[in-house]
């Protein structure tokens, strides 16, 4: 019997199923792998159960990142223990076996380690993570690095006196929480998190606690949870594995865990079983907030490559809900001022899909609807094909930044996606795997894939709710009991909604490309390594290229003139002239339409007005430099007109602002201006309703392009990953044709100064017990960099005194300090301050101790281990700022700003290392005269 013929094409029909089917069978298999762990980074585990991440990274160079992780937070404490984990960190800086109270931040400062700036610490329901940089030149002190973390996790002293001086230090950080929100937050979190002990263990704890526990509670609570198997160190930096694993070795492997060990156990949050409604009023409030709740369940862990998939379905649902929702606040009556809709992060282990919104003029139900019908429509139908297309390109751009700079990645984000893996099992794939990932992944995940997330995440109408109201007792509107509340979220989300409408765009920034000006010079500067171009518009461009960045290019442009150049009377129009205009757009597009026309590209432009100069800042990725340029071409040419969007901004901002009275922080900042200047017409303010009545749109439109219609004297700069051939064509393309006159620009002084002292002020506003000093100095003095430089020598080194007096020896403050300037423009003036919250019965003896640390130094200078401190930290910041390109775009336009020197930026080291004892004594007797400062202070009401 003959066999019958196959047809060819059967056979390649076959074929390709069989190809398809593989295919498939594949890319299942390669889903459901395990996601692996990035090389790059070591893991182990002693024996005792510590776990370690060791990476070798050199982003910045000679600098290594510790931490110490414990997993241990707020949660596990005991009811006497209310505040406690919170207080073992900060008794962890106050003594330990090898390091005595002082010691410890003394000698980190000697090797350029900031208190607050580098060392840090922070408490949170379930962990308590130990932050320390460490310079690396030095093995002296990156062995002391190992110690310090070795002392935190086993041999913190908690001696009794210490811990009654630290009282008043945690005491006074719990009561710069306090006001309004806390007051609110305490009504409405027992019913958030009802059925869990999380609603009973807010990391700061209990005054009352706080104030009465005896040490045996503290030590403790440091026994129990303070050991090795709950604790992980990472090292992150300039520092050879090996090498750091031995120090982690030598350090840790004798640490025990106690013999009688309690569980580390989860803390559950029940689901919730029905729908409520709380509203929450404080006369203290600012600004009405809805919150909607829903029920809690347990988060996915990532485990699998088609784990990692499905967080990608989510981002692209989160990124297309947040954008429709910021869409609605773009119309001339917003239903609120901003929103937000997710499925995300709750406490850990634990997610819920929560809504919010600002309420805006039109009050509470229109804020509602808008949110839950938002949700509805998505769950209902989903999204576009546009919609989608774009959110993939942003994401897949996002992605690719991060991959170009993976070798130039800082150690401070390494170290938390590592801090992320041990407390919450994060994955960590590493960089080059997850944009594998993404190649292979997120252009196949379809339309349907995240519609069907979208039905299934968002909850139905019915489904059991939390929804929370608070704010003002004032409103402009009816504010509605618990149960209209609940009623009208519950309508809200039963009305009928239609599909989104797709509005069609261009599809390229620009129609047309500008006719091009010419370079007509070209100057190189070899010591910075700069090249300046002098265009046939009278604008100049400073480029320099730098490697510091694989995929990064900073943009930043400057001349003289700004607000002042206008009668008082145009005040409001001139100030918010610049806002004005980026609320409303470039050329043809809407902030909404730019974003939409630049998916896929990374590219930011902002232009602003200031009191004596106009500027423009930006920035983007390597690819997108033209795209940069582009838009600031439009910025100069073609700003926006658009009265829907200029109405919606103003009716945002006087909804933020109409209730800000109320804060005593903002009518204290209010008052502070007022006995400063006098009510000068140009003096420094905060906004109130009725300016953003002033404005207006056609007035304010006018005032921008007087201001960039003429580029006429502006100098731009460009720092970062680019090539000067390749850039010059289009600078001369976008930033040559420039419009331009030839004329001069210049600033003018308004006459605004300061009040001259002595004066003591006080401010009587709110209810809660806490206080607020402010001081200043004021005056004239010529301007030069070299007495800039002292000047903020001298204020570190205050800074140092005032911690260690005001705080570490009266416990009166948590945080706090001094700040200055010396400022060439418009007038030649100094300029300094000292910020000090604290409790209404210490003002008066924190403001004698911190004139007594003023007049130490006025009478002898400082230490000159205390001015060493301050130089060694300003070199260990220059040494990573001199490989940073903002660094150098602002180093760049200061210079050409004040007519200084750029290449001071390279003689820094050596300028700092002449500062001497008598420089610094000097200085303060020049400017912190005690004849003529102001003291305004913030107290109670009551």
């Amino acid at each position: 019997m003959a066999h019958p013929k196959t047809s060819p094409l059967r056979f390649i029909l076959f074929a390709a199923l069989l190809f398809l089917y593989c295919g498939s069978l594949q890319a299942q298999g390669k889903l459901s792998q395990k996601l692996p762990v990035d090389p790059n980074v070591k893991i182990g585990k002693l024996a005792n159960g510590l776990t370690y991440y060791i990476r070798k990274n050199q982003r910045p160079e000679k600098k290594v990142e510790l931490r110490l992780v414990v997993n241990a937070g707020s949660i596990l404490e005991d009811d006497d223990q209310q505040g406690l984990a919170h207080f073992t960190e900060h008794m962890a800086f106050n003594g330990s076996r090898n390091f005595k109270k002082n010691d410890l931040v003394s000698f980190l400062q000697t090797i350029g380690v900031e208190f607050g700036a580098d060392l840090n610490a922070y408490t949170s329901f379930d962990e308590t993570v130990y932050i320390l940089p460490i310079p690396t030149e030095k093995k002296e002190n990156v062995e002391k690095g190992f110690q310090i973390l070795e002392d935190w996790a086993s041999t913190v002293a908690f001696e009794g006196s210490e811990i009654d001086k630290e009282r008043g230090v945690v005491l006074e950080e719990s009561r710069l929480g306090k006001g309004a929100q806390e007051r609110m937050q305490k009504v409405y979190l027992p019913k958030l998190l009802e059925g869990s002990k999380y609603a009973n263990r807010l990391p700061i704890g209990k005054d009352d606690i706080l104030k009465t526990f005896k040490s045996d509670a503290i030590k403790r609570f440091y026994k129990d949870w303070y050991r090795p198997d709950l604790m992980a160190v990472v090292v992150v930096g300039d520092l050879d594995v090996t090498e750091a694993e031995n120090y982690i070795k030598a350090h840790f492997t004798k640490l025990k865990n106690p013999t009688k060990q309690r569980p580390r156990t989860d803390i559950p949050v029940p689901g919730r079983k029905q729908s409520e409604a709380v509203v929450v009023t404080d006369k203290e409030a600012t600004n009405h907030l809805i919150q909607i709740y829903y029920s809690t369940q347990k988060a996915p862990v990532e485990t699998t490559v088609n784990d990692y998939r499905t967080s990608m379905v989510r981002s692209l649902f989160t990124r297309m809900l947040s954008q429709r929702l910021q869409e609605l606040t773009q119309t001339a009556n917003p239903p609120f001022i901003f929103g937000g809709s997710s499925q995300g992060g709750f406490v850990r282990g634990y997610e819920a899909y929560t809504s919010y919104a600002v309420l805006g003029k039109g009050g509470v139900e229109p804020a509602i609807a808008a949110v839950a019908q938002e949700n509805e429509r998505a769950r209902k139908f989903g999204f576009t094909p546009a919609e989608l297309d774009r959110t993939k390109k942003t994401m897949m751009k996002t992605m690719e930044r991060a991959y170009n700079e993976r070798d130039k990645t800082e150690s401070e984000t390494l170290t938390q996606e590592y801090i992320d893996n041990f407390l919450e099992k994060e994955p960590i794939p590493g960089i080059e795997t997850e944009y594998t990932y993404y190649q292979e992944y997120l252009n196949g995940i379809s339309l349907d894939e995240v519609n069907q997330y979208a039905a299934k995440t968002i909850p139905p109408a019915g489904a059991s709710k939390l929804v929370v109201l608070t704010g003002p007792e004032k409103a402009d509107f009816k504010l509605p009991s618990s149960d209209e509340l609940l009623a009208l979220t519950e309508n809200a989300s039963k009305a009928e909604v239609k599909p989104y409408e797709e509005k069609a765009i261009a599809s390229s920034l620009m129609e047309k490309t500008p006719t091009p000006g010419t370079i007509i010079s070209e100057k190189e500067n070899k010591e910075l390594g700069l090249t300046e171009l002098s265009l046939s518009n009278h604008v100049k461009v400073i480029l320099k290229p730098t490697d510091f960045k694989n995929d990064q290019v900073i943009f930043a442009g400057t001349r003289f003139g700004g607000q002042y150049l206008y009668p008082a009377e145009d005040r409001d129009n001139a100030e918010f002239a610049s806002t004005v205009v980026t609320q409303m757009g470039v050329d043809q597009f809407s902030p909404i339409d730019l974003r939409k026309v630049l998916a896929g590209k990374n590219a930011s432009v902002a232009p602003r007005i200031g009191t004596i100069s106009e500027s423009i800042s930006g920035q983007s990725s390597a690819t997108d430099v033209e795209t940069l340029l582009q838009l600031t071409n439009l910025y100069f040419t073609k700003p926006r007109k658009d009265d829907e969007l200029f109405q919606s901004f103003v009716a945002k901002q006087q909804a933020m602002y109409q209730n800000m009275a109320a804060d005593p922080q903002f009518t204290f900042q209010d008052s502070v201006f007022h006995i400063l200047y006098r009510n000068h017409a140009w003096s420094p303010r905060v906004p109130k309703v009725e300016t953003f009545s002033r404005i207006n749109e056609q007035r304010a439109l006018e005032i921008y392009k007087e201001r960039f219609g003429d580029a006429t004297g502006f100098t731009f700069v460009l720092v970062g990953a680019f090539d000067i051939a390749k850039i010059k064509p289009l600078i001369a393309t976008y930033l040559g044709s420039l419009p331009a006159t030839g004329k001069t620009y210049t600033f003018k002084d308004v006459g605004l100064r300061p009040v001259k002292g002595p004066m003591t002020k006080e401010v009587k506003k709110g209810t809660e017990q806490k206080s607020l000093i402010r001081l200043f100095w004021n005056g004239e003095a010529p301007y030069s960099d070299s007495e800039q430089l002292k000047l903020q020598a001298l204020i570190e080194v205050l800074n140092i005194k005032l911690i260690e007096s005001l705080r570490e020896e009266l416990s009166g403050v948590y945080g706090g300090g001094m700040f200055g300037n010396l400022n060439k423009f418009p007038y030649n003036n100094y300029s300094i301050g000292a910020s000090f919250p604290c409790g209404p019965e210490n003002v008066d003896k924190l403001v004698k101790a911190a004139w007594a640390e003023i007049d130490k130094i006025k009478a002898n200078g400082p230490t000159e281990a205390d001015l060493n401190k301050v130089k060694e930290t300003w070199k260990q910041q220059y040494e990573v700022n001199i490989k940073d390109n903002n660094f150098w775009a602002r180093q760049i336009i200061q210079s050409i700003e004040y007519g200084s020197d750029a290449t001071n930026v390279l003689s820094y080291e050596k300028r700092i290392s002449a500062l001497t004892v008598k420089d610094i004594k000097d200085t303060a007797n020049k400017y912190l005269d005690a004849k003529n400062y102001v003291q305004v202070v913030l107290n109670p009401e009551k």
